[in-house]
Formats: structure tokens, sequence, C-alpha cells
């Protein structure tokens, strides 16, 4: 996902490496809670080179604890592999991680990850829902660092040639879609459908907008079998039988489908919000020609999944002072104000969306302000890995109209049952 570029952009991993320590076996030994020294940040996809700068202030600033740029696969799921097959061997390989928001949970559960004190980092400034993506058990386990919800991106300009506004419910988006769109050579709408990641996301928005969930905070009570569940199937599968949401579109991630909508192709699109700089940058077809508004939903506004990053301590670290300073560092007003301004990812501080310069050069800010506060984490689960593999799985067959939502919702809480239980 492109959360890395927009925090997911569906997705920014950072994880900060130590190069040339002993292993898992040495913190057993005695690592030194307060151990500092020179780290290597590692960062998946950096595609605005936003980072650079910030880790030069920190170096010039902290010479004896420098920290070395490095970039991991651009794919969020390459990266995880990565992660996880050195801290499964027990290498302090990893200082800092710099996860996707849902993984936070798994990494957490496995002992990969270390608790942090609450009263280290000012969670009282960052916007509510996010610093929930950070704990689990209780604990806090990471630092928000990115935050980001979806957007529903729509072709201003032909909407007011219209006299249309932009849908608030899912039957008016369908309607405006099915009936507007083909009039101006456009096709529908689209999100990300092809089973990876951002598929899950765009199911659990569908189920949570109808008021459903698919398993409870805890991650060990499936509670997918529910009539808001097949609704929000039954919406997407609907877009593709009546052709509003084009075949083409269970081929797109995030990228392929934000060409689409800035190559012209899209009357709406749901994205993150590093869609709104790309789209109007120039050289865009639709630049100057869009807006952004909150997801619709069954009878009105709809829930966004919360995307996002979270800085984590591993493990592992010989570093854990050092690694807790960067992460406060990283997570500071004046860094967070840069992460925004440099890197164009939405960050976490919540006074940042109220302010006047920001909002003036971010003109969606208010409007993911809005999405953040009433967005919802991801399933929990230590084994969200596995619980997102079905969740794609089933959405993929229904949306190919192979599968029914009311067979694919019993389906998915089988097996959604089985791995709760495997656990």
């Amino acid at each position: 996902m492109r959360w890395m570029r927009a925090a997911g952009r569906a997705l920014l991993v950072v994880a900060v490496l130590l190069a040339g320590y002993a292993g898992f076996g040495a913190r057993a030994g005695g690592v030194d809670p307060q151990g500092r020294g020179p780290m290597t940040l590692a960062t998946a996809g950096d595609l605005t080179d936003y980072l650079s700068p910030l880790l030069d202030d920190w170096n010039r600033a902290h010479p004896d604890e420098r920290v070395t740029l490095v970039e991991l696969p651009d794919s969020a799921d390459e990266t995880r592999a990565q992660m996880t097959s050195e801290l499964r061997s027990g290498s302090d390989r990893f200082d800092v991680l710099n996860i996707d928001v849902a993984w936070t949970s798994e990494f957490a559960a496995a002992g990969w990850i270390s608790p942090l004190e609450r009263d280290r980092f000012p969670l009282d400034s960052f916007l509510r829902p996010v610093v929930d993506t950070a704990t689990f058990d209780g604990r806090l386990f990471a630092v928000p660092y990115v935050t980001n919800a979806g957007l529903l991106y729509y072709r201003k300009d032909i909407l007011e040639r219209e006299g249309a506004r932009p849908p608030r419910t899912w039957a008016e988006l369908a309607r405006q879609a099915r009936t507007i769109a083909p009039k101006y050579g456009l096709d529908g709408y689209a999100g990300q459908f092809l089973p990876y990641e951002g598929l899950t996301v765009n199911v659990a928005e569908a189920v949570h907008s109808a008021g459903g969930s698919i398993l409870r905070d805890d991650g060990e009570r499936v509670t997918v079998d529910s009539a808001a569940a097949r609704a929000g199937l039954t919406f997407l599968a609907d877009g593709v039988r009546q052709g509003w949401i084009p075949r083409e579109a269970l081929g797109y991630k995030e990228e392929e489908s934000r060409q689409a909508f800035q190559d012209g192709r899209l009357l709406f699109l749901r994205n993150w919000p590093y869609v709104y700089a790309d789209a109007g940058a120039e050289g865009s077809k639709v630049a100057g020609k869009f807006g952004a508004v909150p997801l619709p939903g069954p009878d009105g506004p709809g829930t966004s999944v919360l995307g996002g990053s979270n800085l984590a301590v591993s493990a592992h670290s010989r570093h854990p002072a050092s690694a807790a300073d960067l992460i406060a560092y990283l997570t500071s007003e004046r860094v967070q104000r840069q992460v925004l301004t440099e890197g164009s990812l939405p960050p976490v501080r919540a006074a940042l969306y109220e302010d006047p310069e920001l909002i003036k050069a971010h003109p969606y800010l208010p409007t993911l302000r809005q999405s953040v506060l009433s967005a919802v984490p991801r399933p929990k689960s230590p084994r969200y890995d596995q619980v997102s593999l079905a969740v794609q799985a089933v959405a993929q067959d229904v949306m190919a109209l192979r599968q029914t939502p009311a067979e694919a919702v019993a389906r998915l809480a089988r097996e959604l049952g089985a791995i709760s239980r495997r656990g």
C-alpha cells in the first residue's frame, strides 16, 4: 500500500536498524536499557525524499547517535516479510520499526517490539483515534508517526456542470457513477480492489460504514457474520454487476487507481490524501477540477479505516534509549509539520489540522481531520496477516461475482474462526 508515501500512501514503513551488533542472546545477558549509539534508519519507498533532511538535522544535534538512511522494498508486503524474518531470527539488526498500523498487535503479541512509557510521549496532543492503533492488550507498544484516512475524490467540474453535489450516501454515489460518468466517457468509481492489503481496507470500510465489524477489539471474537457485513459486500458487488465499478478496477492498487483518476478516466475515486497533491500537480489532467469529501455510507458519511504507520522499538535493540529519543524527535510538532509540508504525509499532531497556513497549502486538511476522527483501526489480531489474507480471498470472489455476499460472509466467519482457534 502507499502509506509509505501517503503514510500506506497505504504504506510508509520506517525501521531504525543498528549495524554490527550481537543477537538477541546478548540482550538476554543484560543490555543496558539506557544504551545509546549510532543507528540506521530504513524506510520503504521514501519517494518524496523528505526524510534525509530530517535525519541531517538529527545527526548535527546528535553526533554520537548518527542515523544512516537505508530503504527497504517499496512494497509493504515485502517490507513486512523482511522485518519479520529478521525479528523471528532474534537478529538485532532492527532498532526502531515504523510499522503499518495494522501490524502493531501482531508484532506486540509476538514479542518483537517493546512496550513504551506513555509519559515519554505527548499522546494527548495527537489525534485521538491514532493512539489506539499503537496499543495492544492495554499497553503502548508504539508511537503514531503518520496517519491516514480514506477520502472520496470526485470530478468537481463535472458535478457542477450537472448541478449535482458530491455524494454523501452509497445510493447517491451509485446513481451518479452509473448515470453521470457515461455521459462524459468516464468510468464511475474505483478503489483498491486487487487482492492485497488495500482490498482488506476497502472491505473493512464498507463493513464499518454499514455499522458492522470483522473482529472484536481483542481479536479473538469473530463478528463479521452480520447484516451490516452483507450490506457492505453487496455495495461492492453491485458496483461490479451494474457496471459503475469497472472490471479493470479489480486489478487496481493505490497507484493504478490514482493514475486512472489523474488521467481523467474516473468520476469517483476512493484513495488516501497523497492523491490530492499528485492530482493537483502540473501536468495532471484533473488539476483544478477535483475535490475531496469523506467517504459515503448507507445513510450518510461512512467510516474510513485508519492507515498510516507507528514507530516501535525492536525488542532486540541494543540502543533503546537512542531509539526512544529518535521516536520523540520524529513525532515532535516541528518535525510533524515537515512530514506534511515536505513529505505530503498526514501528521498525527492534532493542532496542525487547524493551522491556517497549512490549510491554505493543503485544503484537504479539514476533511481529512473529520475522516480521521471518525475512522476505525483495521481488525486487531495477533494473527493479522492471516486475517487480512482471508478477507482478501473472500472479497475477491464476491467482486468477481463468483460468490454471493451472504455466502461470502458465512465463509469468512468460518475461516476467521479457524484462525482464532489456531491461535
